[in-house]
């Protein structure tokens, strides 16, 4: 879980700048903090007044600094959005590494469980950003340049079924882990847009998934199921990763 004293990641899409005298921006105890303070500035306002109408003049003016102090850090708010992608992400893939042994589906539903715990502190900042999450070419889930994220937590699901006590065969374990992983991409959306109280329907909804996953087990048994989860990968890696098989 995030706390207020982690230091947000630099820009991994961002190359550092050559030629300066003097350190980096954010190197020192007092660049970290100045950063640190910005990042989560420019979150509570896009949280409070959504991303198309937070600008980085209202960010600077939040905070207390000037424009240009805002800029040595974030010089555009994509910069903001690729380092919550980077935190979010790395948290997740170190919480997730707790993972016990066991079934795939039970890893799922705690691979599941995990991500929840992770961006709920962020909850209202994501849901701002919602549209951007999941159409923008530049800054959604799926493009180009936040594919780092993308890639890690991906990994995660498809340890939950190549690590599984009951994984199955090596042709079918990566399909079915991108599918977990894009059934996780759902949850997300439908927790964000969740108005039920504490988000009981969100709860709910994992209970659901956890008394459908053993007989998606079984059926997994049948053939005519195991093609259709290969056919199905090869349609998400080509409309959504750009991948054809």
């Amino acid at each position: 879980m995030f706390t207020n004293k982690v230091n947000p990641p630099e820009d991994p899409g961002r190359s550092p700048k050559r030629g300066r005298r003097g350190r980096p921006a954010g190197t020192t105890a007092q660049g970290h903090e100045a950063r640190r303070r910005l990042y989560e500035t420019a979150l509570e306002l896009i949280g409070r007044k959504g991303y198309e109408a937070t600008t980085l003049r209202d960010v600077a003016e939040a905070a207390g600094v000037s424009v240009g102090l805002l800029y040595k850090y974030f010089p555009s708010k994509r910069a903001v959005v690729l380092a919550l992608y980077d935190q979010l992400s790395a948290e997740y893939a170190d919480r997730a590494s707790a993972m016990k042994a066991g079934r795939w589906r039970d890893r799922f539903l705690f691979a599941l469980r995990t991500c929840l715990e992770v961006l709920g502190p962020y909850r209202r900042t994501l849901s701002a950003m919602a549209p951007i999450l999941v159409v923008d070419p530049a800054e959604g889930v799926f493009a180009s340049r936040t594919q780092f994220s993308r890639h890690r937590v991906e990994r995660v699901f498809q340890e939950v079924v190549t690590g599984a006590s009951d994984a199955p065969s090596t042709k079918l374990a990566e399909p079915l882990g991108r599918l977990l992983y894009l059934l996780h991409l759902g949850v997300i959306l439908w927790w964000l847009l969740d108005k039920s109280s504490n988000q009981r329907a969100t709860q709910a909804l994992l209970t659901l998934i956890g008394k459908i996953l053993p007989s998606f087990g079984m059926a997994l048994l049948l053939p005519q199921v195991r093609g259709f989860v290969r056919s199905a990968d090869d349609l998400v890696r080509e409309a959504l990763f750009g991948d054809v098989a």
